[in-house]
C-alpha cells in the first residue's frame, strides 16, 4: 500500500504541474493551485489511513509532517502574493518545483519502505506483559567513550508479567544484544519469556548499541571506532592479536555492563523505592518488576558479541543457573594468542550452557574439527559440563533477531537466511523457554535436535 500511496502522490503532482503548464498559470494561479494540490495530498493520505499498513507510526510520521509543512508553506505563500500583480510563472520553476516535491515525498516514504508494520509475535504464556525501563548510573565507572569524567550509565529495560498473584516470583533473565544492535532485538523473546513468568531485563551497552538514550536525554549513536574495528575483523583484515586485543576490550565492558546490572537489581529488589543511581520516569512500574523477581534464580543469553558476553557471564559469577548464546563466538574463552593462534580456556564449563547457530556457523565449526584446528566454540562445549548445540537450517546470523520481521531489506543487508523469519523466531524462543523452564525451573527435561529444519 505505500507503493499505491507514493505512486498516487506523485500523481497529484504530474496533474498539477501538467495543469500549470497548460493553462499557462501566472504566479497567483500557480500558487493557488499548489495549495489546493497540497491539501489533496494531506487529504488523500488520511483516506489511506483506513488501508492496511497505513499509519500514523514512524514509518509514516515524516511523511505526515512534511505534508503539513508544504501546507503552512503555500498557504503563506498564498497569503503573500494574492495581493500582488500577477506575473506569468516560467514553465521551468514550475517542473523544477514538481520534481523537488516527488523526491522530497519519496524521502519522507523511506522508511515505510524499509520498516515493516511488524508488531510483535504471538506468545504462548498465561501473564500479560508490563515494560518498563530505567537507566543505572555506575558511579565506580567512568565512561571510557567520553573525555568529561562521566560515569559509565547502563540503560535497562523490563519486562515481566503484569498479573502476578501476590507473593508470586519470577527467574530473572539478563539479555545481551549484539554489536551496533539495540535493546529491542529480541523483542518477541522477552515478550514469550515474560508471559511464561520471567522478568526479562535487556540491558543497553552505550557506544556499543546503535542508539541509546542518557540520563540528559541525550541520544547516543554508535561509537564510530568500535563499528570500524568490528567491520574490519569481520572482514579478517586484521591479524589474531590485533583481534584479541579489542575483542578483550568489547568483553571486558560488557561483562562489567552485565555484572552491574545484576548487581543493581539484586540490591534493590524488595526496596519501597528506587536508588539514587536509578534514573527512571517509570519507578513505580520498576518497582513492581523487582518485587516479582526471584533473584535467586538467574540465566544470561544474548545474540552474537552479546551472547559471547552471557558466556562470560556464567563464567565469572557463581550466581549465574543458565546460559544461552544466540549464534555468537565465545570469545570471552579466548585467553591469549600464540604463534598467531588462539588459546583457550580448558577448564570445564560448569553453567548449563546452550547455543543455538546458523547454517554457516555450524558447518565452519565442523570444518574446524575435520581439520583438527581449535575453534573456541567447540572447545569450551567439548569441556562443558552440562551443553546442548543445535543449528537452524537455512539461517543466517540476524535470523536470530527481530529484524527481519521489522526490516528485511537491512537485515538482508547483515545476513539472512531462506528460513521463515517469523517461523524461525518462534522456534527460537520455543527452545529458549524450554530450556530456562529446565534450568530456571527446574521443569521437565530439555532435548534439542543437532539440526532444527523449519517447513
Amino acid at each position: 500500500m505505500n507503493t499505491l500511496l507514493l505512486i498516487l502522490l506523485c500523481i497529484f503532482e504530474a496533474a498539477f504541474a501538467f495543469t500549470a503548464i497548460s493553462r499557462r498559470a501566472d504566479k497567483k494561479g500557480w500558487q493557488t493551485g499548489r495549495l489546493i494540490c497540497n491539501a489533496g495530498q494531506l487529504g488523500l493520505f488520511l483516506v489511506m489511513l483506513i488501508a492496511p499498513g497505513i499509519d500514523m507510526s514512524f514509518r509514516f510520521m515524516g511523511l505526515f509532517i512534511l505534508l503539513i509543512f508544504r501546507i503552512v508553506i503555500a498557504f503563506i505563500g498564498y497569503m503573500i502574493i494574492r495581493k500582488k500583480e500577477a506575473k506569468g510563472k516560467h514553465i521551468a520553476k514550475i517542473i523544477i518545483s514538481a520534481i523537488i516535491s516527488v523526491i522530497l515525498i519519496s524521502g519522507s516514504l523511506i522508511p515505510s519502505f524499509i520498516i515493516t508494520d511488524y508488531d510483535g509475535l504471538p506468545v504462548s504464556g498465561e501473564y500479560d506483559v508490563a515494560e518498563a525501563n530505567a537507566i543505572l548510573t555506575d558511579n565506580s565507572r567512568t565512561e571510557e567513550f567520553e573525555t568529561d569524567g562521566s560515569n559509565r550509565e547502563v540503560p535497562v529495560y523490563f519486562f515481566y508479567p503484569a498479573n502476578a498473584a501476590e507473593g508470586e516470583k519470577f527467574p530473572l533473565v539478563i539479555f545481551s544484544h549484539g554489536s551496533f544492535g539495540y535493546c529491542q532485538s529480541n523483542h518477541s523473546t522477552y515478550s514469550e519469556l515474560a508471559s511464561n513468568g520471567y522478568v526479562v531485563v535487556s540491558t543497553e551497552h552505550p557506544y556499543h548499541s546503535l542508539f541509546s538514550t542518557d540520563t540528559n536525554g541525550n541520544t547516543i549513536i554508535v561509537d564510530s571506532s568500535f563499528l570500524n574495528d568490528v567491520m574490519t575483523i569481520n572482514a579478517e583484515e586484521v591479524s589474531e592479536e590485533a583481534a584479541y586485543k579489542c575483542s578483550s576490550e568489547w568483553l571486558r565492558l560488557r561483562a562489567e555492563d552485565i555484572s552491574f546490572a545484576i548487581d543493581s537489581i539484586k540490591s534493590a529488589a524488595g526496596a519501597d523505592t528506587l536508588p539514587e543511581y536509578w534514573y527512571s520516569q517509570q519507578s513505580e512500574d520498576i518497582i513492581k518488576a523487582l518485587d516479582v523477581t526471584d533473584t535467586d534464580k538467574t540465566g544470561v543469553m544474548g545474540h552474537s558479541l552479546g551472547g559471547a558476553a552471557a558466556v562470560s557471564a556464567g563464567r565469572t559469577r557463581s550466581d549465574i543457573s543458565a546460559v544461552i548464546d544466540l549464534d555468537g563466538t565465545m570469545l570471552s574463552e579466548v585467553t591469549g594468542i600464540e604463534n598467531d593462534m588462539q588459546k583457550v580456556n580448558n577448564e570445564p564449563y560448569a553453567t548449563p550452557i546452550l547455543s543455538i547457530d546458523n547454517e554457516e556457523h555450524h558447518f565452519s565449526s565442523e570444518a574446524a574439527v575435520k581439520a583438527d584446528k581449535p575453534y573456541v566454540n567447540n572447545i569450551v562445549h567439548d569441556n562443558a559440563v552440562c551443553g546442548y548445540r543445535t543449528y537452524i537450517a537455512g539461517t543466517g546470523h540476524m535470523n536470530f533477531t527481530d529484524l527481519p520481521m521489522f526490516s528485511p531489506s537491512l537485515a538482508k543487508m547483515l545476513g539472512t537466511g531462506s528460513v521463515d523469519s517469523e517461523k524461525c523466531m518462534m522456534t527460537v524462543n520455543k527452545i529458549t523457554l524450554e530450556f530456562f523452564d529446565r534450568y530456571l525451573k527446574g521443569k521437565g527435561e530439555f532435548v534439542v535436535s543437532e539440526c532444527i529444519e523449519i517447513s
